[in-house]
């Protein structure tokens, strides 16, 4: 159903968000989950890291000064200051920011790399990469399977419709369908979803659902200057293009999709970080074990992966952090849009984010998933749920 192209082994954790759809578990799905999860973050976060490097580098000539950040603020602040150039709208935008810096997300979680050149007599900022991270995967992946099992309910209710005027006689097109009944149609093909899940029966699935930008970097330059990537990417032969898409509106942008051919043993040469070997420690790994399951990983992993390029003007970057399409605000707005909003859309995203919450913690044994997408449950259950899995006691109230 989807694929997250950014990854090793992508086909597995498909085939795995399929199966936990139906509420089918294998055994080991406790264990693969740390891998599908940490070890291509791991091994995401090193390729990025290189690759990032080389592009920067190859289009400024000269070695980048690489800065890594946790959060919004650290970015945000990096890029209003020596401007390569100024206008009315960009001073406009750096003195409402620094005038009211509560105003822009600061706070918000960022995974990634800021960089820089010499510039001035300073250092000027010229991008960033960044690992979009796990809760954010976890929403995205559960928006894209919603949005398709969102298509499949109306595809059963138009069905539903036409037997209708079948039995009535007349054409499709003449059917006068008043909400009550719209309804009712839509809540028995919900139904008819749900008993198809729980049954372990295919439901509507169509064409594969793809998410190429799990690993990202950001280039600014002007528009003159811009078709340099591209030639860039042309003469690399680990790289090839294999998407561009212009974007337009309040945001104008460019997006390129590489299909990036990393060297692997380069990768792998570098040990894993101490806090990851405390995980594996908890999951019952030790440190020589968890080194060579990260290599049997990736040496079994497919030899490419997507990264998505975005290529920016400084003025449309900084419309896109402090500006008119600010990115968190986007976020936002992405999740006010979504249509459908029943019990099973919660669950999915329910499910989603309790798989890659269960890599993270110590839980290794999974016999059965504590969310079935065709059950109901209150929030209240689910926090239960996360609690348990971090081990983290209830809060009962003394008694009076």
């Amino acid at each position: 159903m989807i694929q997250i192209t950014s990854y090793l082994h992508h086909e597995e954790l498909q085939d795995l968000i399929r199966r936990w759809m139906y509420g089918a578990v294998h055994p080991g799905d406790g264990a693969r989950i740390t891998h599908l999860v940490h070890f291509n973050n791991i091994f995401l976060s090193r390729t990025l890291e290189r690759f990032s490097r080389w592009m920067f580098s190859s289009l400024h000539g000269c070695e980048p000064s690489p800065v890594k950040v946790r959060t919004k603020a650290e970015l945000k602040d990096a890029i209003v200051v020596n401007t390569p150039y100024s206008n009315a709208r960009i001073e406009q935008l750096i003195q409402e920011y620094r005038t009211y810096p509560e105003r822009y997300y600061r706070e918000t979680p960022f995974q990634g790399t800021l960089f820089f050149v010499p510039s001035n007599g300073g250092r000027r900022y010229v991008g960033a990469n960044r690992i979009k991270r796990v809760r954010r995967l976890a929403e995205k992946t559960a928006r894209r399977i919603i949005d398709r099992i969102f298509e499949a309910i109306k595809l059963q209710a138009e069905q539903l419709a036409d037997d209708r005027a079948r039995r009535m006689g007349i054409p499709r097109a003449s059917l006068l369908t008043g909400p009550e009944d719209m309804l009712a149609e839509f809540l028995q093909a919900e139904r008819r979803i749900l008993e198809s899940l729980k049954g372990g029966r295919p439901i509507q699935e169509g064409h594969v659902m793809v998410i190429d930008d799990v690993a990202g970097v950001k280039a600014l330059l002007e528009e003159g200057e811009q078709s340099r990537v591209r030639e860039l990417l042309g003469r690399a032969s680990d790289c090839q293009v294999v998407d561009v898409e212009p974007h337009t509106g309040r945001y104008n942008a460019t997006n390129i999709i590489v299909r990036h051919r990393p060297d692997k043993e380069r990768i792998l040469d570098q040990p894993l970080s101490p806090p990851m070997l405390r995980l594996m420690q908890a999951r019952g790994v030790d440190a020589q074990d968890a080194l060579r399951e990260f290599a049997e990983f990736v040496r079994s992993g497919e030899d490419a992966l997507h990264i998505e390029i975005i290529v920016a003007t400084y003025q449309e970057m900084m419309e896109s952090e402090i500006g008119r399409c600010m990115h968190e605000d986007r976020i936002i707005e992405q999740r006010l849009r979504q249509e459908y909003r029943g019990h099973l859309a919660k669950n999915i995203e329910y499910l989603m984010e309790y798989l890659f919450a269960l890599a993270s913690s110590s839980h290794v044994e999974l016999r059965e998933l504590p969310l079935k997408l065709w059950n109901r449950y209150l929030p209240d259950y689910y926090d239960e749920v996360v609690k348990a899995l971090f081990d983290i006691p209830p809060v009962h109230l003394p008694d009076a």
